[in-house]
């Protein structure tokens, strides 16, 4: 990549610019060119598209994602430190890449992109699962994005893309598949970061799906699948008993036992529930 793009390897980067791996920043270094030119190929086609990354630390993902085809990269940083070696990227790149300093929790980004946008990032771990539900949680549906192409600790990742009766399934599945089709597309080590976690990673690529994939008032679903699973090993009718008096009934109308436990039950049976109390 660096004979691509004219860039200095990225431990020469890192080290120009002493950017050691902050923990309380959540930051984890890719230092392989080849690999962070593999992610931005998980996140299909990028010409004619805006990308959307946040964290890019020393630019390992940014110049991989420029390199493979992207319109516009706007790239939220919120370390001051890697703000000049990101410029450097810029410069090598006229015009197609912007970066925004700031927090992406804090961040307004609609006024610096234009559709078509996909999301393509190795996020921080300390904010990962918070922005993904962010985004999948928009007041209006379909959201500014058409893609998520996310880097997360593994065990996040088998949360997003696992079925019922699964370990990890739960709410993030729910609601990461009640609007969109998730996968996970690739898995890697910790020595392929620096500095090395104690946890192996995973890419999940989700798709925005036009509409949810089975009516339900969000609130609603959001608060059953809250009360349902903070008590993961109670039987849905004691676990739901504050939802209604007749839970019982509105649990075997949606097709569901009442003395099921919420681990076992489906994204489309949950969502029949959800309707029951429109």
């Amino acid at each position: 990549m660096a004979t691509i793009d004219g860039l200095p390897p990225l431990r020469e980067v890192i080290a120009a610019h002493d950017l050691v791996a902050k923990k309380q920043l959540g930051q984890n270094f890719l230092l392989d060119l080849n690999l962070t030119a593999k992610i931005a190929r998980c996140a299909g086609d990028l010409t004619g598209c805006d990308v959307l990354e946040v964290g890019p630390g020393p630019g390992g993902l940014t110049r991989g994602l420029l390199a493979e085809g992207a319109r516009h990269v706007v790239a939220v940083e919120k370390d001051a430190r890697a703000l000049p070696a990101l410029a450097e990227i810029a410069a090598a790149y006229p015009g197609r890449l912007t970066v925004l300093h700031g927090d992406a929790l804090d961040l307004d980004l609609s006024a610096h992109l234009r559709p078509p946008v996909k999301v393509v990032a190795n996020l921080p771990y300390n904010v990962g699962t918070e922005l993904l539900v962010r985004w999948l949680t928009p007041s209006v549906w379909p959201p500014f994005w058409s893609s998520l192409t996310l880097m997360f600790q593994k065990e996040v990742a088998e949360r997003i893309v696992a079925r019922p009766r699964d370990d990890h399934y739960g709410r993030l599945a729910l609601l990461a598949q009640w609007r969109a089709e998730a996968k996970i597309v690739m898995s890697l080590p910790p020595e392929a970061f620096v500095p090395a976690p104690k946890v192996h990673s995973a890419v999940v690529h989700l798709t925005a799906l036009p509409a949810p994939r089975y009516p339900a008032t969000e609130k609603l679903l959001m608060r059953i699948t809250a009360m349902a699973f903070n008590q993961r090993r109670k039987m849905l009718r004691s676990s739901l008993k504050g939802l209604s008096p007749d839970i019982e009934d509105r649990l075997l109308a949606a097709g569901i036992p009442p003395t099921a436990r919420a681990e076992e039950i489906s994204l489309e049976a949950f969502c029949t529930l959800a309707r029951s109390f429109d």
